[in-house]
């Protein structure tokens, strides 16, 4: 099916939202930041910006990349910019943030994938804002073990690395990307122990109920506790189409396999994303 297709019932919505969504923005602006609501396209991005949050993008706004399914530029990146923790740590203050969600774009031209600027935010993020809890939504940094424990050393509360998609779409549609090398990632987490393990994948992209099953007791056995399933939506027509429209029933039916493989938390739904409420999700676990 084509993503030019109408919309089901279950995706249609309003798109207008009031609240803090033009304070955010403005906030945002004026503190020289980037979103993964923006650069991606991501079609929450209304609602979260009218509930005064929002997921900081850093390391620029160019990924070095080219996954089939993300609206974010691919090309060649500009330098990092050292001053992006401060201001995002400034940011999250003002907006009065209780969880901050730091992710980022891909920079596999960095020597450490860019794990210092995630540890350096964790890090202002901490100073800045009292009682403040935390989630890296991380890359997989070429399968470096000392990235990751860079970022784990700066003491975010959840670590989260998007799967994405089953092993099978793997070359069409994350070329770069490496099934194996993701589940290494998430199990070296767990083994870590220091902080909740998290990641998230998009259905609607030409893979079969039993291939996400298969893939969540892969991540079970890796250590992941919390899964997030959304609809894989595409962001413009550069991106791939998207091939069904998942119904709520089946995505019921994915959140109670999840709870029944042992997951913490499971949230899935058509307008799920990784990052989605993801507030809800830690303070549900933290007992908040």
């Amino acid at each position: 099916m084509s993503s030019a297709a109408r919309f089901p019932p279950w995706l249609r919505r309003k798109l207008a939202f009031e609240g803090r969504q033009g304070e955010v923005a403005g906030l945002l602006s004026s503190c020289g930041l980037n979103t993964v609501c923006v650069e991606a396209k991501c079609p929450n991005r209304g609602e979260c910006f009218s509930r005064g949050t929002a997921t900081f993008l850093i390391l620029g706004q160019v990924c070095t990349r080219g996954c089939a399914f993300c609206g974010v530029t691919q090309g060649p990146p500009l330098p990092v910019d050292a001053d992006e923790g401060e201001r995002l740590a400034e940011a999250a203050r003002r907006m009065g943030l209780r969880h901050a969600v730091i992710t980022s774009v891909t920079r596999d031209d960095l020597p450490d994938g860019g794990a210092s600027a995630f540890a350096d935010a964790v890090g202002r993020l901490r100073d800045k804002v009292q009682g403040v809890s935390i989630e890296a939504l991380i890359p997989d940094f070429q399968g470096s073990a000392d990235s990751l424990a860079a970022v784990l050393e700066s003491g975010p509360n959840v670590l989260n690395h998007n799967i994405e998609t089953v092993p099978r779409l793997y070359r069409q549609i994350r070329p770069q990307a490496i099934y194996g090398r993701s589940l290494e990632l998430i199990k070296r987490a767990a083994d870590d122990g220091r902080a909740v393990v998290k990641s998230g994948m998009m259905v609607g992209l030409g893979e079969t109920a039993s291939e996400v099953e298969e893939l969540m007791r892969d991540l079970r056995v890796a250590g992941c506790q919390v899964i997030t399933i959304g609809q894989y939506l595409r962001p413009s027509s550069k991106q791939a189409p998207v091939k069904e429209f998942v119904s709520p029933e089946q995505f019921k039916e994915y959140e109670e396999t999840a709870v029944g493989l042992g997951f913490t938390q499971a949230f899935c739904g058509p307008y799920v994303r990784s990052s989605y409420r993801a507030e809800e999700l830690i303070l549900t676990l933290c007992g908040g």
